[in-house]
């Protein structure tokens, strides 16, 4: 069947089938997301007693790597063939990276070393982008509707949500019926389940979830691909926000649990509150969803942004034993957060639109890969400078007790740092240009280029 005849017939809206079995891998990735950023630099620097500011420089130089490995295996999903896609190949063969990683990283040995984990976490991080590249990439060749994208990553997103309170409910049964908590049994726990349910999604995932067929397969050299992608300015505009938004949100997934520990000095019951965090941050994707219909995505992701730059700074107020006063932050935070994977993924496969009709190829990968990169990027520089920024002011994880400038100090790491990064990207994103009227153009001309020139099914 050529373009023409597809173009000419009503796009039919996908299925709920397709759209639950599309994000079901998002799941387990995003259940291992929070003890990597919560619990493992807490664990491998109090626990496994390894130095601070080596911790802090692992997290960093080991996502130095994806500079190259990300680009190249974008460019290379964009040009791969096979009878079973060229996004599907590249998701199974991450499984198994996946799983034997995450479960050296998970549960280490008690004499792990700083090479032990800079080996296991930068294999993770190869997996990590073997799987989420394609995978990121697949959700914009799903459907070329504007707001059709938003409920795919909208659902994609809670399904996320989903795995990160599996990662909390586990524990905490744990601690209630066994008295079996702690922070380096949250990380057995969760990395058992992550290890099993890694190879179970993806396979579903790839199994049930069609993919695009009639595509552009990208044959322009990768040099000139990132240099055309780097003069799509709406592009630009997205990731910069989005970088600098993560980074606000990475600094304080990083601290909050030595926060828990040394401010409120309840380390155990930590678990409860990242429970209400993403019980409000699941509830509250549908309605940011919603809200993006009525206002424009970038305009109701903006909104979030004040939300949470809002409520961060009332951490301030709080010491020993105000474990429960922390809950009106908390909500307020895990509201704000559900607009962040929903709606810039959403606008990612909007300025990938763009660069198709422009280039005249579908090169969502090769986009995803520098996504990717922007992503790791904000998280390690995030990691870095929260540990760094506690190094500065003379924090030691390692005992119970700090003075008082040093609990200042976390305080301010904690909860003011991260507003003015927030701010700073609700700036950022206050002129980005692609609303639906715009998208909508940039389809019409799209479908007019299809007809006269068809694309080639691969």
């Amino acid at each position: 069947m050529s373009n023409s005849d597809t173009a000419a017939k009503p796009r039919e809206p996908l299925s709920k089938k397709t759209i639950f079995f599309y994000g079901l891998t998002d799941m387990p990735v995003m259940m291992a997301l929070i003890p990597l950023a919560v619990f493992l630099p807490n664990f491998y620097t109090s626990d496994l007693k390894l130095d601070l500011v080596m911790v802090a420089n692992v997290l960093l130089v080991t996502r130095l790597l994806d500079l190259l490995v990300d680009p190249v295996i974008g460019w290379l999903s964009d040009r791969s063939q096979s009878r079973w896609g060229r996004r599907r190949p590249w998701i199974l063969a991450s499984a198994p990276v996946l799983a034997i990683s995450f479960y050296m990283l998970f549960l280490p040995p008690p004499d792990a070393t700083i090479w032990y984990l800079t080996g296991w976490i930068m294999l993770m991080w190869i997996g990590w982008s073997m799987l989420l590249i394609p995978y990121y990439a697949w959700a914009a060749e799903l459907t070329e509707d504007f707001h059709e994208r938003s409920v795919v990553t909208g659902w994609r997103s809670m399904a996320g949500v989903v795995g990160q309170l599996l990662a909390q409910t586990l524990p905490v049964f744990a601690l209630l019926v066994f008295g079996y908590g702690g922070t380096g049994e949250t990380l057995k726990l969760v990395g058992i389940m992550v290890v099993v349910l890694v190879p179970v999604c993806i396979l579903l995932t790839v199994t049930q979830v069609p993919e695009k067929q009639n595509y552009v397969r990208s044959v322009m050299p990768l040099s000139k691909g990132i240099k055309l992608m780097f003069a799509n300015g709406p592009f630009l505009r997205l990731v910069l926000a989005f970088l600098v938004a993560f980074t606000a949100l990475s600094i304080t997934t990083t601290l909050y649990l030595f926060y828990i520990r040394h401010v409120v000095g309840e380390e155990k019951m930590g678990i409860y509150m990242l429970m209400a965090f993403y019980i409000c941050n699941m509830a509250a994707v549908p309605f940011w969803v919603w809200l993006s219909r009525h206002v424009g995505k970038h305009k109701a992701w903006i909104f979030s942004f004040v939300l949470i730059s809002l409520a961060n700074p009332f951490y301030m107020l709080l010491g020993p034993g105000d474990f429960w006063w922390m809950l009106p932050m908390t909500m307020a935070s895990g509201i704000a957060a559900g607009a962040f994977a929903a709606l810039p993924n959403s606008m990612k496969a909007d300025v990938i639109d763009v660069d198709s009709l422009r280039s005249g190829e579908d090169r969502a990968a090769l986009y995803f890969s520098v996504w990717s990169v922007a992503q790791k990027a904000a998280s390690s520089f995030a990691a870095w400078l929260a540990l760094m920024g506690l190094a500065w002011f003379g924090f030691d994880p390692k005992v119970f007790t700090n003075g008082p400038d040093q609990i200042e100090g976390l305080k301010i790491m904690f909860a003011l740092v991260p507003s003015i990064f927030f701010l700073g990207a609700g700036l950022v994103a206050w002129r980005y240009p692609i609303t639906e009227k715009v998208h909508a153009d940039v389809r019409a001309q799209l479908e007019e280029r299809r007809r006269m020139v068809p694309a080639v099914a691969e």
